[in-house]
């Protein structure tokens, strides 16, 4: 798998928010209301997952978040999540 980078996002690949690029072994037991999250936009470096859920929700529960984010999006979404990301890092995992 490629790392995930600002180099993706120079490429056009990635954007800086978005849902979390799939994982290989995820795409195997995806339901189709799952590929919605993969289909409708690109993935990001971070999003509303990884700032608001992260280790403490299930699959289902990280692909709803991915699906709000996506039917909800706005500019300004996108600049609060990205501010937001690095106090959630330097917070650490919950």
């Amino acid at each position: 798998m490629k790392s995930r980078s600002f180099f993706n996002v120079l490429m056009g690949q990635m954007s800086l928010v978005g849902p979390r690029p799939p994982i290989p072994y995820e795409i195997v037991n995806y339901h189709l209301w799952h590929w919605r999250r993969v289909l409708e936009v690109k993935p990001g470096i971070t999003g509303f997952w990884q700032v608001a859920g992260r280790s403490t929700t299930t699959f289902d529960t990280m692909v709803r978040m991915d699906l709000v984010y996506i039917a909800q999006w706005s500019f300004w979404w996108d600049i609060k999540l990205l501010f937001k990301t690095p106090l959630i890092m330097v917070k650490g995992a919950y």
